[in-house]
């Protein structure tokens, strides 16, 4: 739909470019992150996945099911360029007087390899990008936008990367002037142009190249190469090719704006994406016959809160107040603080006006004034004196009260997770133009919830981890207690991958799935490691081979049922659980390696298919960044159940 948009809009002479920077797939590895709502949360494989069909969808690719369906769509020609960012281990903005713009972020291999790369690589090799942006932050000293081995061997040479690779805007320059990598502004010119590196979003390539190339800092086939391609791209949107209408994507116009079916998109996005995190004694869905109503909160009425950031402007928006004008006989509306920083609340008027209405719901939340680009949090908790006002609300109102929380970042709302007086907690997120009427309709039961959390909600106290450190594993020697689900061994006041349903799900794995895989008939050579205690066998997965992995791909089938009364849909996440016993350190305690949606009426069953790659699904990172797959158990785990294969080599 975006895509398809942009492609009218430019055959209509109202956008010169085509060029999209975006998809933004880094991890989400650290609460505080201002900008961690721009990407799709903190899994390799969510992000991964996200990346393909987002950079797929804008450029015109067949993309089905999540299947590819050839592999030379379109011969090349793109319904508008996608480009993923930022390359790479950029997760922190400004926090604490520490700048993006000259952090070093310390990354083992370890991590590299199985959290901060692959949806980069998925997004190359699957998505096939047409761009890149390197990032502005250094990796173990070295610049990203002056790393040969990242954007030259890694992304090219190893990943088949075809397209051009930008810098993220002014990164050049303060390859001088904030990491003192470079002495002299031609000498980071040269430092980007070796690397790989082709366009540069702001002026240092335009000031110093042709100094640079007479102090032969800089060779003509550095600026052939970047040329070359920048160039292709733009062919390959027709930008050269005369008259628009009369190209390959030529046929979308005006009537392909904001249509009925993008809409439609827009509120069924909204609708999957909204999360039930409480709901006590059923207190919701709402009645039908619902007399009074009263909705308080600094983002109840504040359509453009829900947009996020970078957003482009809405067909249409409603705020989330006047959505539910429509579901009561009397709706009320309070502001309940000054803004969403809530400095001043008036707690008073609030609460006279819940004790008014049959029921409540508190909107509060975050907004782009607390989190957002060049601006990290300091803390995970509600700002200012709006913890206080839901207190008050909750106490004076006639029945429990729904608290909606309209935020990017997760916040530890843990007083309301047991305040008996709170009865449902929704998180939205940041639901976009269609946010207002998808979270009325989940209130008042024309949707059933079915959302489940892209992130881990910390609490409060782990601010006391810094932002800077970037290690994913845990370490006991120093109590450091690790990030995301993966790896973090910590208290939590939401676990990645939550979310609650108006029905109950039961799952139940077939017995078709195979219960012992064996690559000791594939090679001879599994490496035996060794330590004091215990023998484990492994083999790397380059040793095992692309044909042999191929091999080994196995299904394995989960059956759903719905066993309540509501039709319902939701996404079925299988995890992989491995033994305790390893070689590795820092082995994840569980990942995720595959979801699927699932709709189902009440009362029915459905048998859900995974496809499941054990080169990719039951390999780990070893200390050396290598995926090995050692011989073990591991364990298929969807919701309470969990089925046992053993690997053998």
């Amino acid at each position: 739909a975006i895509g398809k948009e942009a492609r009218a809009m430019y055959n209509e002479g109202q956008v010169k470019g085509m060029t999209f920077w975006a998809p933004n797939v880094n991890i989400f590895r650290d609460p505080r992150w201002g900008r961690g709502h721009e990407t799709p949360g903190e899994d390799p494989l969510v992000a991964g996945k996200y990346a393909v069909a987002f950079v797929r969808g804008i450029q015109g690719d067949i993309y089905n099911y999540g299947k590819v369906e050839g592999r030379q769509i379109n011969n090349g020609h793109l319904q508008a360029s996608a480009c993923c960012k930022h390359f790479t281990a950029y997760d922190l903005d400004s926090w604490k007087g520490v700048s993006r713009f000259g952090f070093d972020a310390k990354v083992t291999k370890q991590d590299l390899a199985d959290t901060y790369q692959p949806p980069f690589k998925s997004c190359i090799q699957e998505g096939r990008a047409s761009g890149i942006m390197c990032a502005y932050n250094r990796v173990n000293g070295v610049p990203n936008c002056a790393d040969y081995d990242l954007l030259t061997k890694t992304a090219r040479g190893e990943w088949g990367f075809h397209g051009y690779i930008t810098s993220d805007c002014d990164a050049v320059s303060i390859i001088r002037d904030n990491h003192k990598y470079a002495r002299l502004p031609e000498d980071a010119v040269a430092d980007v142009l070796k690397a790989g590196m082709d366009v540069n979003c702001g002026t240092y390539l335009k000031n110093y190249t042709k100094s640079a190339i007479q102090q032969k800092k800089v060779r003509e086939s550095d600026i052939d190469r970047a040329l070359h391609n920048l160039f292709s791209v733009r062919m390959r949107l027709g930008l050269f090719n005369g008259n628009p209408n009369k190209n390959i994507f030529g046929q979308i116009g005006p009537n392909q704006v904001c249509t009925q079916q993008h809409q439609q998109l827009a509120l069924e996005t909204a609708r999957n994406g909204i999360v039930l995190l409480k709901n006590s004694a059923n207190l919701l869905p709402f009645p039908k016959k619902t007399a009074t109503l009263a909705v308080i909160g600094p983002n109840a009425n504040n359509a453009h809160a829900l947009l996020g950031n970078y957003e482009g402007p809405p067909c249409k928006s409603v705020e989330i107040f006047k959505a539910l004008q429509g579901y009561a006989s009397n709706v009320l509306y309070h502001n309940g603080c000054n803004d969403v920083g809530c400095t001043f609340a008036d707690i008073g008027s609030a609460v006279g006006t819940a004790k008014k209405a049959d029921y409540v719901v508190l909107v509060m939340g975050l907004d782009q004034s607390q989190e957002r680009e060049d601006h990290d949090r300091v803390d995970l908790v509600l700002p200012g004196q709006q913890e206080g006002l839901i207190r008050a609300v909750a106490a004076a109102s006639r029945k429990p009260v729904v608290l909606v929380l309209v935020c990017g970042g997760p916040v530890d709302v843990s007083f309301a997770k047991g305040d008996p007086k709170i009865g449902s907690i929704l998180w939205a997120g940041y639901p976009g133009e269609a946010g207002g009427v998808a979270l009325s309709e989940i209130l008042f039961g024309e949707h059933n919830p079915g959302g489940k959390l892209p992130v881990t909600w910390y609490p409060k106290d782990f601010i006391g981890v810094p932002m800077t450190d970037m290690r994913m594993r845990p370490d006991p020697s120093s109590r450091y207690p690790g990030r995301t689900y993966r790896f973090y061994n910590g208290p939590k006041v939401f676990e990645f991958g939550y979310g609650l349903s108006y029905t109950k799900y039961s799952y139940e794995f077939m017995p078709s799935t195979p219960n012992t895989i064996h690559l000791n008939q594939l090679t001879p050579n599994s490496h035996q490691a060794t330590d004091e205690t215990s023998i484990i066998r492994s083999l790397s997965v380059s040793e095992i081979g692309t044909h042999n992995c191929e091999k080994l791909k196995f299904s394995t089938h989960v059956r759903v049922e719905n066993m309540g009364n509501m039709t319902g849909k939701h996404p079925v996440l299988l995890f992989v659980r491995h033994e305790t016993t390893s070689n590795i350190n820092g082995r994840p305690t569980k990942e995720l390696v595959g979801f699927e949606s699932v709709s189902l009426d009440a009362r029915e069953k459905a048998e859900i298919e995974f496809v499941l790659d054990p080169c990719e699904n039951l390999s780990t990172a070893n200390e050396d960044g290598v995926m090995v797959i050692e011989e073990g158990y591991r364990y298929l785990v969807v919701d309470d159940k969990e089925y046992a294969i053993n690997v053998v080599l």
